[in-house]
């Protein structure tokens, strides 16, 4: 079992130029990117096999009362081009993009984008008084960085790492198939390795994702960890 700790950044008001309205609903969000490789190696069974578990992984969200309020969902894609196919949406609202597999792999630039993107997140809940809990990142490939030897590649690693070390969020790298592991545990942090996933169970992993941020959700913002379920389930030891 994995203890999740609670971010520890303060939780204030902060001027910003975004207007966003969260009157309708005030609950506490947990923002959560996906990170999915959709180069050109993640085409046929592969592809198809993550497009249903992005909808198993819907579906089991929006079921769930509290995570349908609470848990704000975003894609980001990297196949040739980093693409955000999907900016946060609350879970009740989320509709699984249909993916397609293409290019190259330009991972560091995709995570550079997505932290990005939780810091402005974070703008328009302070903005809006809305607290939230620590936001996770959530990255999944088959192959590794081609975009390794530009400045995103390190950006992306250090990003990562500061944020860790500083409870500014929680990133999770899951391998798939033929993915370089060492490339993707120098992204990860060091107390939570990258997972490797067991053949091209994508439905399984999807499900223990929602069932994680239905558990996030239930729990109070800034406790100090979290009980995850088990990843036994998806995952396997890449020795």
């Amino acid at each position: 079992m994995k203890r999740l700790h609670a971010e520890n950044e303060a939780i204030t008001m902060t001027p910003t130029i975004i207007d966003v309205d969260f009157a309708d609903n005030p609950e506490p969000r947990a923002p959560t990117i996906l990170l999915v490789d959709t180069s050109g190696s993640m085409s046929g069974k592969k592809i198809e096999a993550l497009n249903r578990g992005l909808e198993q992984f819907a579906s089991e969200l929006a079921a769930d009362n509290l995570a349908r309020k609470r848990v704000d969902v975003a894609i980001v894609s990297f196949g040739g081009t980093v693409k955000t196919v999907c900016d946060f949406t609350n879970a009740e609202s989320f509709l699984a993009p249909t993916l397609q597999a293409d290019g190259g792999t330009p991972m560091g630039e995709a995570v550079v984008r997505a932290v990005t993107m939780l810091e402005q997140r974070k703008m328009q809940y302070r903005a809006a008084g809305i607290a939230y809990y620590r936001p996770w990142l959530f990255l999944i490939t088959d192959g590794e960085p081609t975009d390794d030897g530009s400045h995103y590649w390190q950006d992306a690693i250090a990003l990562i790492h500061e944020g860790e070390m500083k409870g500014k969020l929680s990133f999770f790298g899951v391998g798939v198939e033929e993915a370089n592991m060492k490339r993707l545990n120098l992204l990860c942090p060091p107390k939570r390795p990258a997972m490797k996933l067991r053949g091209l169970c994508f439905r399984e992993l999807f499900s223990w994702l929602s069932s994680s941020l239905k558990a996030v959700s239930s729990s109070t913002p800034g406790a100090a960890s979290l009980t995850l379920p088990s990843s036994a389930g998806w995952s396997s030891i890449d020795l």
